[in-house]
């Protein structure tokens, strides 16, 4: 049975004659707005947290990829720093020992 918004308001105005005005506000606030079918259910909850669980785990390998490149790169340009600063020093040590 497809309840639509004529059934609702049937319901709503019988509830008032049998239980009155504020009781069935209070009694109808508590049904969902649409029909049963687009409640979610226990499945659509576990669904949901399984399929949230799988894009983390992806979203955390991304981070966790996008960290080690990026701490490849760095290592990598200080290694070439150091390695030609002290080619640098090298150089000028061995022309000053020779100017002496």
């Amino acid at each position: 049975m497809v309840i639509d918004e004529g059934a609702r308001h049937r319901l709503h105005g019988k509830l008032e004659q049998v239980l009155g005005s504020a009781e069935a506000e209070i009694l109808m606030a508590h049904l969902p707005p649409v029909g049963w079918a687009d409640v979610a259910t226990k499945r659509d909850l576990d669904a949901l947290a399984e399929r949230n669980r799988i894009e983390h785990d992806a979203l955390e390998q991304r981070l966790l990829a996008t960290f080690r490149a990026e701490l490849l790169h760095q290592t990598r340009t200080m290694i070439f720093a150091m390695l030609a600063a002290m080619i640098s020093l090298g150089s000028i040590a061995i022309a000053a020992a020779r100017l002496t």
